[in-house]
């Protein structure tokens, strides 16, 4: 029998995940080379638009050097590069 109860020494058992650094990398009207990861999603929260390619884990980067812009089309967010 336990002398004390484990007061919610249950729930601190586990190791730690680590984040997983997801969301905006560059912001809007910035100036990004070829290649560069523009955003990191899990699902497609923000669609690619001209000038954005999308990898198979939803990631976003850029096709071309130019300036980021976000809009909005149908209610969608849209990422491209200008």
């Amino acid at each position: 029998m336990a002398h004390k109860k484990a007061g919610g020494e249950k729930a601190r058992q586990k190791p730690r995940v680590a984040g997983k650094r997801l969301g905006l990398k560059v912001g809007s009207g910035e100036k990004i080379p070829a290649g560069s990861i523009i955003v990191r999603q899990r699902g497609m929260e923000i669609a690619p638009g001209s000038g954005v390619g999308h990898g198979r884990d939803f990631t976003l980067f850029a096709l071309k050097e130019g300036k980021v812009v976000f809009s909005q089309k149908r209610g969608k967010k849209i990422v491209s590069v200008d």
